[in-house]
Parts: structure tokens; sequence; C-alpha cells
């Protein structure tokens, strides 16, 4: 258990540090680089370069690399956007941004696939279940990563207009290439036999492969879901309403009451999942949400109702906990045997959500875009609910044990 936790630790301080730094530059692009709109011509040039990224690049990568070194070769785009921000220009920040969009999606997927390995591999040697194992490891990491959030935004509003170091990066890269361990588990080495038997164009090839699999289809509407639903709180909640009632300096406040609340409860939910399980709290999810689409729907903010801005941001936090965590746990449970490909799926619809919602976000009135989010929750929980009711009907009416296989032996696990 010590080294499995070491490893989840190694990788969630290494995303905290990562994210602190891209985090403030992220959210200080369109104010920092207003010229000729550059700063957001770097944002749609990142997102477009991660759906790209996510067709075809983290099979290959982690097949040749390992989770390990693709996680420490990704964090290193990251950092090469950093250093275009030192000098931006349109030579210099859309190559860079291209870079870290083709960096993230191996970066995210090799994550997602390591922690799911360790996950099994402990619940394995401990006797307990996968699943249950997958969401605290899952739910530590956002808890440490999502807290990013908190610093990023606090640095961007003490020193807004100021360029954020890049040496939070380089420890980064530094934490994982020293401390983390490679995986050398049976599961990983027969994985690895099996991946050199196919051909370069079936690994190339594979995150759509994934789509024969109907769960991956009738899973994309929540994940897009993601998507729209972080967007419009980055986007429109702080454009339309923070920044009209309050103004633009209490934007960074705001969102660090969203990243507080979402670290917090991405331990608990984490941790709570195994008693509750995860239909209810996607239902927990779905129902906050919508009771905030309806109430801002209502809500005519005042700079008098300080709190009610908060409690908003704190109650999407809540919500996009359960989101984060619970969504990558359940591509790690359901697609156990696909890894790479399920994560790359996600961070594929992840992403084309984001840049669905911020193409139309210029376009419409907000009271239209809180529509548009309705609309996708609500089909997504449909379909998600389908999911649901087929993984129900391929078991007996009863906890049964059932074998799986997991890291390339055959263990003992009780299934929902």
């Amino acid at each position: 258990m010590e080294s499995n936790l070491k490893n989840v630790l190694v990788i969630s301080f290494g995303f905290l540090l990562l994210f602190t730094a891209y985090g403030g530059l992220q959210s200080l692009q369109s104010s920092l680089h207003s010229e000729e709109g550059l700063g957001v011509a770097s944002l749609s040039v990142i997102y477009a370069a991660l759906i790209l990224s996510s067709m075809f690049l983290p099979p290959i990568l982690i097949k040749k690399l390992g989770c390990k070194w693709t996680i420490a070769g990704s964090m290193c785009c990251y950092i090469a956007f950093s250093l275009g921000n030192f000098y931006a220009t349109w030579y210099t920040l859309i190559p860079t941004s291209i870079i870290l969009g083709f960096g993230g999606a191996p970066l995210w997927s090799a994550k997602c696939t390591y922690l799911t390995i360790a996950g099994n591999l402990y619940a394995q040697k401990a006797g307990k279940i996968g699943r249950d194992v997958i969401n605290q490891y899952f739910g530590l990491f956002f808890l440490i990563f999502q807290s990013s959030g908190v610093w990023g935004n606090l640095i961007s509003s003490l020193i807004f207009g100021q360029t954020i170091t890049t040496g939070s990066g380089v420890i980064a890269v530094l934490l994982i290439a020293l401390f983390l361990d490679q995986i050398k588990a049976n599961q990983a080495e027969s994985e690895t036999e099996k991946m050199q038997t196919q051909s370069f164009w079936s690994t190339f090839l594979a995150t759509f492969q994934h789509l024969k699999d109907k769960r991956q289809c009738l899973l994309i509407p929540l994940t897009m879901y993601s998507g729209f639903e972080q967007a419009f709180l980055a986007g429109d909640y702080t454009k339309s309403y923070v920044t009209c009632a309050l103004g633009i300096h209490f934007v960074g406040y705001v969102m660090i009451s969203f990243s507080a609340t979402n670290s917090l409860c991405s331990l608990f939910f984490g941790k709570i999942s195994q008693l509750t399980g995860r239909k209810a709290l996607f239902a927990l999810a779905a129902i906050t949400n919508l009771a905030c689409i309806i109430a801002l729907l209502l809500w005519k903010p005042h700079p008098n109702q300080l709190a009610v801005f908060f409690i908003f941001s704190a109650l999407w936090g809540l919500a996009d906990a359960i989101w984060q965590t619970q969504t990558n746990a359940l591509y790690g449970v359901l697609f156990e045997k696909h890894k790479e490909a399920a994560f790359a799926n996600y961070r594929l619809w992840e992403s084309l959500g984001f840049v669905i919602a911020f193409g139309y976000s210029t376009f419409f009135h907000v009271y239209v875009k809180l529509y548009i989010v309705m609309a996708v929750l609500v089909v997504a929980i449909a379909t998600y609910g389908t999911v649901e009711y087929l993984e129900a009907k391929d078991l007996p009416g009863k906890p049964t044990t059932v074998k799986e296989e997991i890291t390339g032996s055959v263990v003992q696990q009780t299934r929902l």
C-alpha cells in the first residue's frame, strides 16, 4: 500500500505543480495577449490540437514509452507553452499552443491508465474490490489536483498582468522522473506483449476502434457534458454574472471558491462511493447542476448579494467533483482491458465539449447557453442510465462473485 500511495501522491503533486503555473497562464491569456485576439486564438488552438492528439497519440505513446515517461514527456509540452508566454507573438505562442495541445491528451490518458492499473493491483493484493480502490485513488488525485485552481487563481488575482515562472513545471517533471515507479505488473507486461503483435495502424486507430463498444458511444454525452459545464462556469458565469455585477477583480476569488470546494469534495466522494454507489453520486451531481441552472435563469445578480456569487460557484464545484472523479473511475472500471483507448476517448469528447461551448459563447445570450447546458445534462444522464441498465442486465439479480482478468491474472471480484 505504501508504494501505491506514494505513486498516487507523486502524480497528484506533479499535476498540482504543473497546473498551478498553467492555470494561471490560461486564465490570463485573453487579458495578457489581447492584441489582435492572440490570447483567445492561442486557447482555441490548444483545444483543437488536443482533439487531434486525443484521436491518435495516447495509445501509441503509452505503448512506446509507458505511463511514467509519457507523463513526464507530456509535461514538457506545457513548459514549452509557458516559455512561449515570455515573449508572446503569433510566431511563439501559436506553435507552443499546438505543442501543449498535442501533449495534453497523452498526459491525461497516461495518468488515468496509471491510477487504474495501480488501483487494481492494490485491490488484488489486499482482497478489495477494484472499483472501490480506483475511486479512492481518483478522489485523492482530484483533491490535490483541483487545489491548483486555488493557487493559480490566487496568483492571477494578486499579480494580475504578470507572467508566471516555468519553475514549478520543471519541478513537476523532475518529481515524476525521479520518484514515480514504472508499472511493472504482470498485466502491464502481458499488455505490452499483446500490443507488440498489433500493427502500427491498429494502435494508431485504437481510439476510433474503441467506439465499437456501445457503452463508450453511450458515454459520449456524459463526457462532453464535463466540457460544457466547466466551460460555462469558467467563461459564461464569470463574465455574465460575476464581472457584470462585481467587476473583473472578483473573478479569481469566485473561481477559488469553485476550486476549493471541488478539491475537498473530490476526496470525500471518492471515499464514500463504495458506500453509496456511483449511481447515487451521479444523481446528486445532476440534481445540483439542474438546480443551479434553474436558479441562474431566475436570478437577477446584484452587488449586494456577494455571498450568492460564491455559493453558486461552490455548488458547481461540488457537482464537478462528482463528474470528474466518478466519470474517470467509471471509464477505468468499464474499460479495464482497453484503458489507453478509453481514456483517449474521454479526453477527446470532453475537449469537444469545451470547443463547442467556447465556440458558441460569443453568439448566444447567457440564458440560451443555460438551456443548452441543461439539455446536454438531460441527454447525458439518460444515456449514462442506459449504460448502467446494460451493465445490470449482464449480471444476475443478486451480487455474485465473478472472475475478471486483472493484471494478467484471474482474481475474484464482487460486482454490483
